[in-house]
């Protein structure tokens, strides 16, 4: 990794320049730096991480009247290209032409300035604070796949990996109405942390499957372990739904389809998020979900690899926070 100085971009016909304030580490920015790629995404060229970003407009290019300078924003870094099917239907997160920050071969927001378009920059409160605003990103993710489950009141659910997505999940559920949430997880000091973040119970994977412990209306898998999944869809009522979250390394893994056949359950996957901001805006502003509790550490941009790296160091590490600022 390395720093290098570039002109400050000037934006276009309907776009924002952002002095960028805070970027939360993600787990596939860590991904990028410590294996090259994710999937099919691959990284063969130099490459500007992270993209759960927040930061203040500084100028506006021609046409963009959405956001006047000095106004606060969260940075939305999935741009689709609002012609395709699934752009005009309303998914845009399934857009094959989506431009997506620190996804290959796009830059991401580990930067002093960025632009970007007027619309995915959203106004964010005075109280919300510059970390809070970058992890409306994640916090999206967790919205998106709760509204894909349809949690309602009353609902039980298991939530397997206790990451930040996971944490985030536990939250938004019990927002949703969901009475009793599950966390499972492998890793001590997460779960030490899940009750802080909505978990009504925690199960230690490595002694206990959650078959044991719950029948749950509601499966969201946020590890991206097979094995976790298999659990997780085995610990569902019949009817109950599993919704998939997290990516693994491997392209398939083997599924318990005779539990999906036998009762019925209705499993789906989750890529990314759509017309979440203005939800995840509300959420954290009304105090439903801590965001700022998260954050385990904050570092300069020329501490970039340092945060990439925290987790790894220190399994107590939630999210790393850069502040190109300074």
């Amino acid at each position: 990794m390395r720093l290098e100085e570039r002109q400050v971009p000037v934006p276009g016909p309907g776009e924002v320049l952002v002095a960028v304030r805070a970027v939360g580490v993600c787990g596939s920015d860590v991904h990028y730096y410590s294996h090259g790629r994710i999937g099919h995404y691959v990284v063969d060229r130099p490459l500007v991480l992270g993209h759960e970003a927040s930061g203040v407009v500084v100028a506006t290019g021609d046409g963009a009247g959405r956001h006047e300078a000095g106004q606060r924003v969260a940075i939305e870094p999935g741009v689709p290209c609002g012609r395709c099917r699934p752009c005009r239907s309303g998914a845009y997160n399934l857009c094959p032409d989506v431009r997506f920050l620190a996804t290959p071969p796009v830059d991401g927001a580990f930067a002093e300035y960025l632009v970007v378009p007027e619309d995915f920059a959203h106004a964010v409160p005075d109280s919300l604070s510059d970390d809070a605003a970058a992890l409306l990103e994640p916090l999206s993710v967790a919205i998106w796949a709760t509204r894909k489950a349809g949690t309602g009141v009353g609902d039980r659910v298991l939530v397997t990996g206790a990451g930040p997505v996971g944490l985030l999940v536990a939250q938004v559920v019990r927002a949703a109405g969901a009475t009793e949430v599950v966390l499972s997880d492998v890793v001590p000091e997460r779960l030490a942390a899940a009750p802080r973040f909505g978990a009504t119970r925690t199960v230690d994977a490595r002694e206990t499957s959650p078959v044991a412990v719950v029948e749950a209306d509601v499966l969201v898998e946020c590890s991206g372990v097979a094995g976790a999944t298999a659990d997780g869809i085995t610990a569902l009522r019949p009817g109950g739904t599993a919704v998939l979250v997290g990516m693994g390394a491997e392209r398939e893994t083997l599924l318990p389809t005779q539990v999906v056949q036998n009762r019925e359950i209705t499993l789906t996957g989750t890529f990314r998020y759509a017309n979440t901001y203005p939800t995840a805006v509300a959420l954290a502003t009304s105090g439903a979900v801590d965001l700022d509790g998260l954050v385990t550490g904050h570092h300069r941009l020329d501490q970039a690899e340092q945060a990439l790296t925290a987790a790894g160091r220190d399994p107590s590490v939630l999210k790393p926070v850069v502040l190109p600022g300074g």
